[in-house]
């Protein structure tokens, strides 16, 4: 039983990372035994691991038909942008009081490689590079519950930025918001540290409304 625990554990990471990635397309069905086939274990790690990414609302279980990629519905990403409007900002302000030099380091270190991106060529770079920015202002929030809500949460548009390469070619998405926001880190602006971080997001859904509905 450990050993299938563990093997879960690492085919979970493996299956989550072709989904938000769009290796398997948005509604698309996975097979277990194929799955399981592939990975040499029995299919009873593979339903183990189909649970734990429908609890990250990436797959749907639908009987008698199978696992299927959950399609993206711009009506429920709606939903989930209202709410990492909110707990972005929220983590971001308790980060400004708790961010150690390591990490603000770290923060212009990816600041810095983004501004040096082509946006054609380097786009899975600057989404890899955005999605490190937030994960370490989470990981400083120093809230375990607020940095798990908001890691989900950012699966969904982590899959909605791969989904969307073709519409985007400036690297000012990234760029502009972003080191506004450092800044205000480095200065300790609470208010404008919320503020820039509502505006990153509103931004991108901007971006969204503008070229793809």
């Amino acid at each position: 039983m450990g050993d299938n625990k563990i093997q879960a554990e690492e085919i979970y990471e493996i299956l989550k990372d072709r989904i938000i990635h769009l290796y398997y397309e948005p509604g698309q069905v996975l097979n277990e035994i194929d799955l399981a086939d592939e990975f040499g274990i029995s299919r009873t790690p593979i339903r183990r691991v189909f649970q734990m990414l429908m609890g990250d609302k990436l797959l749907n279980i639908i009987p008698r038909f199978g696992a299927q990629v959950v399609p993206i519905d711009f009506r429920k990403m709606k939903s989930v942008f209202e709410v990492t409007r909110e707990l972005d900002s929220f983590a971001t302000r308790l980060a400004v009081e708790r961010i150690s030099e390591e990490k603000i380091a770290e923060l212009e270190e990816i600041l810095e490689r983004l501004n040096n991106y082509d946006i054609s060529t380097d786009y899975q770079q600057a989404i890899d590079d955005d999605e490190r920015f937030h994960e370490i202002i989470y990981s400083s929030c120093d809230n375990l519950w607020l940095e798990e809500i908001l890691t989900k949460l950012h699966y969904q548009t982590e899959r909605l930025w791969h989904y969307a390469e073709n519409y985007f070619d400036e690297a000012e998405l990234f760029t502009d918001t972003l080191s506004k926001i450092l800044e205000a880190i480095k200065t300790g602006n609470v208010e404008d540290a919320d503020r820039f971080t509502r505006e990153h997001v509103d931004q991108f859904v901007m971006k969204i409304k503008k070229e793809m509905l």
